[in-house]
């Protein structure tokens, strides 16, 4: 699974995650793209699970681009704790995804085979997607 190597710090504030994204929004290294609708915060297993599935139409005709990373830490609090007595442990890494974000990239696929490598990518992941075209 994806996550950094190191961090300078191991827990990280929540912040917010609003407005559209305004890098990453363009089909910069393949034919075709990913692009998300919505903001979420993608966890590192959506994206592993979203990569299988790709791979699983792509065999060996293409070539895949992951172009979002989870550098964000989420801690919790063990169940049944009481308030209090600080922060929880480091559980899992999301990438915060704002919307128009451009997700995957893939090409050496036809178009069709492309849309439905995707599409079905698009399924795993916990927002809305569309399939973009390099312009």
């Amino acid at each position: 699974m994806l996550m950094p190597k190191r961090t300078k710090y191991r827990k990280q504030q929540r912040g917010k995650n609003r407005g559209v994204a305004s890098r990453g929004t363009k089909v910069s290294f393949g034919e075709y793209g990913l692009m998300a609708l919505d903001n979420c915060a993608l966890t590192s297993r959506q994206i592993e699970a979203a990569r299988k599935a790709i791979t699983h139409h792509v065999l060996k005709g293409g070539k895949i681009w992951i172009r979002v990373f989870p550098d964000h830490v989420v801690t919790q609090r063990p169940a049944d704790s009481r308030m209090g007595k600080g922060k929880g442990a480091p559980v899992l890494w999301v990438a915060k995804v704002r919307a128009g974000k451009v997700l995957f990239e893939l090409s050496g696929l036809a178009g069709a085979a492309a849309q439905k490598a995707l599409l079905s990518a698009g399924h795993k992941l916990p927002c809305h997607v569309k399939f973009v075209a390099a312009e």
